[in-house]
């Protein structure tokens, strides 16, 4: 896509706010080094001076493909700079100040998408997205950039069901900014291999392992071990397990003839504690669990 667009307005009805998310604005502009910012062909509604900055109200998920500059924000502190680089993405949030603008020498490009609606609030309300944590470490990938020019082009047409269109792409845009952020302090360093490792140890032995012995395994201490496998995977060591025996009972149970007793043991638990522990995680017993996967009492 060449040039740069811009889309002030994006037409919103109360059907599209019931799919949870809606979008107000898509675009991206590439700003050369030397060139004054905001540009003077920036949509009034966005416009602002990067000394008094601004709010918006609505969310704006920012990426930065090119070049680099500095961000503030009212929840960091407006007088504290945060350095952005290519590969960063800023998260705006409606009524919240900030102002960002690129590095003169180096200019940037950037793009855009602004959107509204209960699937944010409720990524901020559950603690997804926060205020005090705006930045998103991504790194450069040509899919996010994709996602934002099939945004932008969609915005531009307007056919019918064009929101619902924006949704999918603003939605897989703010999973993929928390994936890579997520990932992005494992990367290329001895933690990212440890993990990878324990996760190898814990799906080879899952029916024996504690998680002691998978720390062992990777030669960390345990504690250590602990914080940093919850961090990595979302689970505690022995609730990493416990889902990945689970995992492995349902494959059973749908694909094999095993008997409910040889299943347990296979995963290494005792037959009346697979039969509480499969019903308190998927609420139904290991026996109905087959009967429905395997197409009986239909």
């Amino acid at each position: 896509m060449n040039g740069s667009e811009h889309v002030k307005y994006l037409a919103i009805n109360s059907n599209d706010l019931l799919w949870g998310l809606a979008v107000n604005s898509t675009g991206w502009q590439d700003i050369s080094p030397g060139e004054d910012y905001p540009p003077h062909n920036h949509p009034n509604r966005y416009l602002f001076s990067y000394e008094k900055g601004r709010k918006l109200d609505e969310y704006q998920l920012i990426y930065i493909t090119r070049g680099g500059g500095e961000f503030s924000s009212e929840a960091l502190g407006r007088d504290r700079k945060v350095r952005i680089s290519a590969g960063d993405m800023l998260l705006l949030f409606p009524g919240e100040w900030h102002t960002y603008k690129p590095f003169r020498d180096t200019g940037w490009k950037e793009y855009w998408i602004g959107f509204q609606g209960d699937f944010a609030e409720s990524l901020y309300a559950n603690g997804f997205l926060k205020k005090d944590k705006p930045v998103f470490h991504v790194g450069i990938h040509n899919e996010m950039a994709e996602l934002y020019e099939q945004a932008v082009s969609i915005s531009i047409r307007q056919l019918s069901g064009f929101q619902q269109a924006l949704h999918g792409i603003a939605s897989n845009l703010i999973s993929l900014a928390y994936y890579y952020d997520r990932n992005f302090q494992f990367k290329g360093n001895d933690l990212d291999n440890a993990m990878n490792k324990a996760k190898i140890l814990i799906d080879q032995r899952y029916a024996s392992v504690s998680p002691e012995e998978v720390a062992t395994g990777i030669s960390m201490g345990y504690s250590n071990f602990r914080k940093v496998f919850k961090s990595y995977t979302g689970f505690s060591p022995g609730q990493y397990i416990q889902e990945v025996r689970l995992s492995k009972s349902k494959e059973m149970l749908t694909n094999t003839y095993l008997t409910i007793k040889e299943i347990a043991f296979n995963l290494g638990y005792e037959n009346d504690y697979f039969f509480t522990v499969f019903r308190r995680r998927f609420g139904m017993t290991p026996l109905q669990y087959r009967d429905m996967t395997q197409g009986r009492n239909l």
